[in-house]
């Protein structure tokens, strides 16, 4: 059997943070009872005319400049037109003549360059409801402004579609356009796949894979899809131009319908919305809104700070944590702050959702105060950790719960009093120690730092009592 290589582009719909929606004034809202965050605008009932929400063109542009797109500065929208239960105007306001952003790339780890044909902006449609036989059409979403970035198809590994996607979810975030909470659709992918002989430079006939919102879904239907145009490629068989679906419990992919071009859809240019004209003075402001980008954060925290580059993607991952951790590094060791917040804090936010917010149990500024005592010398690390974990529960600083006996430590007279009493009070643990259980050691040193108040530095502990022991 020949070898054969993927061939794959995405189109990537986000869905924009905008507190109203793309045409009209209603709710942007996810969830609420069906069928009552809309209006005559957002369903199309007739005599009603859109009206262009300019936030939306300003994400756009945002997501462009992150992607190394060109802004044009005249764009278009364009009325899609298809017929199902969840478009109820039977067209969809969209872009495809004139899109907003058009060639950018979003680059991978591996150095290449995933071409990006175009960002438009377009409107999402309702969603249907399947229950006990019957269809429902909940039209909540539709108006909800989108942007679809539209990707070349450059894809040649499964995993670089992941890379790909974390990505761009990463950069959606960091930019604050949208929260990309694939779970809740905000971010979904059309999967466009065909193979080819390894060595060939024509493209094989492609199928598409509809709206899918998991990196390992994604992942599971590709690797399928890939086997099964194989197979019938080598079975003699013809790969049909189609669309397709993923069944989760199946693993496979299933026929849904014809895979529709362009013309099929009849575009042509809204009447009733104007052209979006764009000055480069407008593309410059928005570019200089943007905050450090996490590519950008990467290099610091590794290059200037220090942090290990595990720690630093935990970190950078979520915006609103990376600016946390920015805040209450300032003056003081990051890398000790780094350790705090991915050790113990994290421990304490239970959700990816609270990550994404950024609801950390503490103010920075708090955490910025106890790791300044540490480096001074005047807090040891046993007794910062158990204080972090009880300004935690409290609220209160480190100041209100710890004495200035307490920050000032265990001199290495009153220690090694401390140690010397602890080793007396303590043979049977000695002898085990003595015969070669390492862990008796640590028995010892936990009696110190338990006299102590956790305020003895355990290092220091440990080389006095074996010291002590001879």
């Amino acid at each position: 059997m020949r070898e054969y290589e993927l061939v794959a582009g995405l189109e990537t719909h986000i869905e924009l943070s905008t507190k109203t929606k793309i045409f009209c004034g209603c709710t942007t809202k996810f969830g609420g009872e069906p069928n009552t965050n809309c209006c005559p605008i957002c369903i199309g009932l007739p005599g009603t005319l859109p009206k262009l929400n300019h936030e939306v063109v300003r994400y756009a542009i945002k997501a462009g400049l992150v992607t190394n797109c060109r802004i044009s500065h005249i764009a278009k929208m364009d009325r899609k037109n298809y017929v199902y239960p969840d478009l109820a105007k039977a067209y969809q306001i969209s872009e495809l003549y004139h899109p907003l952003c058009v060639e950018g790339y979003v680059e991978l780890s591996s150095g290449r360059r995933i071409r990006l044909n175009h960002i438009h902006i377009e409107e999402d449609a309702g969603k249907l409801v399947h229950s006990h036989g019957d269809t429902f059409v909940d039209y909540n979403r539709g108006g909800v402004p989108l942007i679809e970035i539209v990707s070349e198809p450059d894809f040649r590994s499964v995993d670089e579609i992941r890379e790909y996607m974390e990505k761009l979810q990463l950069l959606m975030r960091t930019i604050g356009v949208s929260d990309c909470r694939m779970q809740e659709g905000s971010m979904r992918s059309d999967v466009n796949i065909s193979v080819r002989p390894v060595g060939s430079d024509k493209f094989g006939t492609r199928t598409e894979i509809k709206n899918m919102n998991s990196f390992a879904h994604i992942a599971k239907a590709v690797a399928y899809e890939f086997d099964r145009q194989i197979d019938l490629i080598e079975s003699g068989e013809a790969v049909a131009q189609e669309t397709r679906r993923y069944d989760e419990e199946s693993g496979m992919t299933e026929s849904m319908r014809t895979k529709e071009d362009a013309h099929d859809y009849r575009y042509f240019q809204d009447p009733d919305l104007v052209t979006i004209a764009t000055s480069d003075e407008e593309i410059e402001a928005l570019r200089a809104e943007l905050p450090e980008l996490p590519d950008a954060r990467m290099a610091r925290y590794t290059g200037e700070w220090g942090i290990p580059e595990k720690d630093a993607q935990m970190l950078v991952k979520y915006r609103k944590i990376a600016e946390y951790f920015d805040e209450a590094a300032q003056g003081v060791s990051p890398r000790t702050v780094s350790n705090f917040i991915i050790g113990q804090i994290f421990r304490r936010i239970e959700t990816e959702a609270d990550k994404e917010t950024g609801n950390v149990p503490l103010p920075a500024a708090h955490l910025n105060e106890l790791v300044a005592l540490l480096d001074s010398g005047k807090l040891k690390m046993n007794l910062a950790k158990s204080t972090l974990e009880k300004m935690m529960d409290t609220g209160k600083r480190v100041s209100e719960l710890l004495s200035e006996e307490d920050m000032a430590g265990v001199d290495d007279s009153a220690l090694k009093a401390i140690c010397e009493e602890v080793v007396a009070g303590n043979p049977n643990a000695v002898a085990d120690y003595r015969g070669g259980k390492e862990k008796a050691l640590k028995a010892l040193v936990g009696g110190v730092m338990k006299a102590t108040r956790g305020s003895a530095d355990a290092k220091t502990a440990e080389q006095m009592i074996l010291e002590i022991i001879g």
